[in-house]
């Protein structure tokens, strides 16, 4: 799953979607609306953004209603964040390696 979640993130109009999405949900018509590009490609991003669980979806009639799934947001800054804690070097820190290197 981290794998497809950073790959989903990796492109800067699904970070975006991601972005409008914070301020609540929004139907495909309106996230389609803010971006110039085609709607197959709006569709396809919004298809990877939901494969990597980033989003889920419900439908309204005949409108698709997109959600931020903040938990996978979550766990994925949790992660992100645990391995910038993570001293390098086995525990030994940045400055007592310079120390170490003749």
């Amino acid at each position: 799953m981290q794998t497809e979640v950073f790959k989903a993130l990796s492109h800067p109009l699904r970070r975006e979607v991601l972005a409008i999405l914070r301020s609540g949900p929004k139907s495909a018509g309106d996230l389609a609306a803010a971006f110039d590009v085609a709607w197959p490609t709006v569709s396809r991003h919004l298809s990877v953004l939901k494969d990597a669980d980033l989003v889920t979806t419900e439908r309204s009639g005949s409108s698709i209603i997109y959600h931020a799934n903040l938990s996978v947001v979550e766990d994925v800054v949790g992660l992100l964040i645990g391995m910038l804690g993570k001293s390098p070097a086995g525990g030994r820190s940045v400055e007592r390696l310079k120390g170490e290197v003749p």
